[in-house]
């Protein structure tokens, strides 16, 4: 196997290559003005943060998750599984739980749908935030709750 004799080889004609080089310019500048301008509403040409910055070795690492806590404790998560909500859903709009609680009352009512027969009222649903503590970059097992929102269940 030898390299390909000449009359192999088929040249790009120069129009091709303009083509290739106007479609190269156009995604290089959608890339350019998605980082300087856009959000990670206009992936592929603007930022993915989840990946653009890193988390210090020794930091603590967040977890956030939903529970139902029913009037005798018991605790149930909320997933995409009994809600239809995901995740990045609620840690999207956490600032809006947060000042509005109320809000919280959606999930509830998603959650609901799901379990028709389960009554919920006196329920309360909450946002947890677990901060795991890494050391060197690896979990150490420690970590501490924080209740970010909460809202007793009305209906």
């Amino acid at each position: 196997m030898g390299a390909p004799a000449d009359q192999d080889v088929v040249r790009l004609s120069g129009r091709g290559r303009w083509i290739r080089i106007a479609v190269t310019l156009v995604v290089a500048g959608l890339l350019i003005a998605g980082s300087l301008w856009g959000d990670d509403d206009v992936f592929p040409f603007g930022p993915f943060h989840m990946y653009s910055s890193a988390v210090p070795l020794n930091a603590p690492v967040n977890d956030t998750e939903v529970q139902l806590v029913d009037t005798v404790g018991q605790v149930t998560i909320l997933t995409p599984e009994n809600t239809g909500v995901r995740r990045a859903e609620i840690e999207g709009q956490l600032g809006r739980f947060q000042q509005d609680p109320r809000l919280l009352q959606l999930l509830a009512d998603a959650y609901g749908r799901m379990h028709p027969r389960q009554s919920l009222v006196g329920d309360t649903v909450q946002i947890v935030i677990r901060w795991y503590q890494l050391s060197g970059g690896v979990m150490t097992g420690k970590f501490t709750v924080q209740v970010v929102a909460e809202w007793a269940v009305t209906s």
